[in-house]
């Protein structure tokens, strides 16, 4: 007869190999977007969208919408040997998972490719990574979810953007960051510091809705590079290229009578006027934040 003890110990070392052992799920089949659907807010006067009204001067009067895309904006396209999400970037708008998920580790690769569109011409190239959307799109600035934004942009991937809710990180207020200076009547600037303060950053004045991450982790344009995000218990993690740029806590919806703990929803990628790729979209549920993201 085994001793108690073993016992016991044989069972703890067995549900720890279960859970390290847990599957990763495939959010991109490689085939098509099943699972996936798309929203996009209204083009530019300049682009031909058939059956969208406009105004006298030409302007549209109305969104693309849902799961409408009749310039092609989301499509499935074969680059560097292997099945990617091409995002035009032509418009703004997302696609968007059909499920809600809490408690996960998402990792996603992306890269930038050339062309870029309207008012981003010659600007950074901008897209991101939305979780714990809580609405359809188009209920932030006309294009987005209410959701917690994982910034993907030009030397900016990893930073917060808070669309529509508030979520708490300790940051400190800096002058200036990479090269960007605190301009007058503009925001404030904030940088992550795990020995900041408890900041809430909401879409209004005066902190304003952005924090700007620790570090600098992107590849050179056209390189991929992996993000992990994790989301667990109020708690989330932005990782660039596997460096942790930012910890964040307390999120809160605030589309409801009162605020309320958010901490799950769906998972959107956006187009914001810049092409780029996206690759091994995957997702494993998790018990705990996993020790090599965890605190030391």
């Amino acid at each position: 007869m085994r001793h108690p003890t073993l016992l016991l110990a044989g069972l703890f070392c067995t549900n720890i190999a279960m859970a390290a052992a847990a599957p990763w799920q495939q959010l991109f089949n490689g085939k098509d977007l099943s699972g996936w659907e798309t929203y996009l807010s209204k083009p530019d006067p300049a682009w031909d969208v058939p059956g969208l009204k406009r105004d006298g001067s030409g302007a549209y009067l109305e969104p693309v919408g849902l799961n409408n895309d009749p310039l092609r904006v989301f499509t499935v396209d074969n680059v560097d040997g292997g099945a990617v999400i091409h995002v035009s970037g032509q418009g703004f708008g997302v696609m968007e998972t059909t499920g809600t998920f809490s408690n996960y580790h998402l990792r996603v690769e992306f890269k930038w490719g050339e062309r870029t569109w309207g008012k981003k011409i010659g600007k950074l190239r901008d897209s991101g990574l939305l979780y714990n959307c809580h609405s359809d799109g188009g209920k932030v600035d006309g294009n987005w979810p209410l959701s917690t934004e994982f910034q993907i942009q030009e030397h900016n991937t990893g930073d917060l953007y808070a669309l529509g809710m508030e979520i708490t990180v300790r940051a400190r207020l800096v002058d200036s960051v990479d090269g960007i200076t605190q301009e007058t009547n503009r925001p404030p600037l904030y940088l992550y510091d795990p020995k900041g303060d408890p900041t809430v950053f909401i879409q209004k004045r005066p902190v304003s809705n952005r924090c700007i991450k620790s570090e600098d982790a992107e590849k050179p344009t056209g390189e991929w590079n992996t993000l992990d995000l994790i989301s667990f218990n109020g708690d989330s993690i932005h990782v660039v290229n596997g460096k942790v740029v930012m910890r964040l806590g307390k999120p809160m919806r605030l589309d409801g009578p009162a605020p309320a703990a958010l901490t799950s929803g769906r998972i959107s990628l956006q187009s914001e006027g810049a092409e780029c790729y996206f690759r091994n979209v995957e997702l494993v549920q998790i018990d705990q934040i996993p020790p090599e993201y965890a605190k030391h």
